[in-house]
């Protein structure tokens, strides 16, 4: 059986998803977990601190996988959502104001182009029609699939007029804003030691 990159990424969203959630009840989303990981990642990116954050770090501070979060950040790059950097200070940050990134956007740069219905035709293959469907059984667009292509209409609509600036209202209060820079700035700080001490045990290891 060939590899299906899609269907694979979806089982590890699903395994992900129980992983971290496991109570909650289970089925089939039309958007995987990685669709909610990538917009709650985007919205810390959206405070003035932290600046820019590794993967690494947004993945510990929302309690999500990192390994996850890995795959999803390069994706959003590739999309212009975000842009990043290398070095102790480097990592992600968003690459436009949130007002002009839409929910829609982040959607198709995780998911690609996943359609809500895929229409089979099988008003075609009646056993009566003997392999010759008759004008009148495929004369336009079969009407369950144009009922499923208004809905993905309507649906897109609704994802493309809401942006990040939106989903941030009413969000974080200023005093937890604080307790976040402060985080991140930690988390900078730490590695600039870790490699600075490792600078210089290697200047003291014998050549």
């Amino acid at each position: 059986m060939p590899y299906d990159a899609e269907k694979a990424d979806a089982k590890d969203d699903q395994e992900l998803s129980d992983a971290v959630m496991p109570d909650r009840r289970k089925g089939v989303s039309l958007f995987g977990v990685s669709v909610e990981y990538g917009l709650h990642t985007l919205l810390w990116l959206i405070a003035e601190h932290p600046k820019r954050a590794s993967s690494r770090d947004l993945a510990e501070m929302q309690g999500v996988p990192a390994a996850m979060l890995a795959k999803i950040m390069p994706r959003l790059e590739k999309a212009g959502i975000v842009t990043s950097s290398d070095g102790i200070t480097g990592g992600y940050e968003l690459a436009k104001p949130p007002e002009d990134i839409s929910v829609l956007e982040v959607v198709d740069a995780i998911e690609g182009d996943r359609r809500l219905f895929d229409c089979k035709e099988v008003r075609r293959g009646c056993v009566l029609f003997g392999g010759t469907p008759p004008p009148w059984s495929v004369d336009g667009v079969c009407r369950i699939h144009a009922v499923m292509l208004r809905a993905e209409r309507r649906m897109r609509s609704e994802l493309d007029k809401t942006s990040l600036a939106d989903l941030a209202q009413g969000g974080r209060p200023e005093e937890f804003e604080s307790l976040v820079a402060d985080w991140f700035r930690d988390r900078t700080s730490a590695r600039e030691t870790a490699r600075v001490t490792a600078l210089r045990e290697g200047r003291r290891s014998p050549r």
